[in-house]
């Protein structure tokens, strides 16, 4: 059965694996090479095409899956020793294998052709499974940013055309005020016209009337 603590880094969540979960799985990786030390080839040429500048996350998620099928693996010789072996020798070369097949039946004799296949099988499976979990999250991650960026598309393109309308609205109003604006003098000018004429015939009579009164005391005084 398979391991229920893959124990693999997040490809669109930011866990961090807590001390203790690296400690074990330090551990446990170092129980796994002590086992088959000074037998097995510890470096694997990189068998992937990575391009950082291409893709700057392949490094980081080739590395995932290097970590977690390494943390499927268990005791003991099977698949995993076997495909380390021929990939540190060379695939291509049919002389890694029957030295990696010589080399593991040292340390489990029983070891046969048909448990290997179906250890590569299960980790194919298990492999299979994580990139599912990891696809739909991603998927789903995907999904919900494109439907948001759309709903705010939405709702910004929706502002711009209120507030273009009111831009507009106000542009007319702008226009109808600048027409009132000129239109004041004229419209007024002859009715100030008429006032000031008004107020200029006023103090003319006053001061008619008040010199016909003054022309009068002044007759009295002199003449009474």
């Amino acid at each position: 059965m398979a391991k229920e603590s893959f124990n693999w880094k997040s490809l669109f969540i930011n866990d961090e694996i807590s001390n203790k979960d690296a400690s074990k799985d330090i551990q446990s990786s170092a129980s796994v090479q002590s086992s088959t030390e000074n037998k097995f080839p510890t470096e694997i040429p990189e068998s992937f095409p990575t391009n950082s500048l291409t893709n700057p996350f392949l490094n980081e998620i080739f590395e995932v899956y290097d970590k977690g099928f390494e943390s499927l693996n268990e005791s003991g010789f099977d698949f995993f020793e076997l495909y380390k072996s021929v990939l540190a020798v060379g695939v291509t070369n049919p002389q890694s294998y029957q030295m990696a097949f010589t080399m593991g039946k040292t340390i489990r004799p029983d070891l046969t052709k048909e448990f290997l296949l179906q250890k590569g099988s299960f980790y194919m499976a298990e492999i299979e499974k994580v990139y599912t979990k990891y696809d739909t999250i991603g998927k789903t991650k995907k999904s919900d940013l494109e439907n948001n960026i759309t709903k705010e598309k939405y709702n910004l393109s929706k502002s711009v055309s209120e507030l273009e309308a009111k831009i507009i609205e106000l542009q007319k109003d702008l226009e109808s005020k600048k027409t009132e604006l000129q239109k004041i003098d004229p419209v007024n000018m002859e009715q100030l016209s008429e006032i000031q004429l008004k107020m200029d015939a006023n103090n003319l009579a006053k001061q008619k009337i008040l010199t016909s009164i003054n022309t009068v005391i002044t007759g009295i005084n002199q003449y009474l």
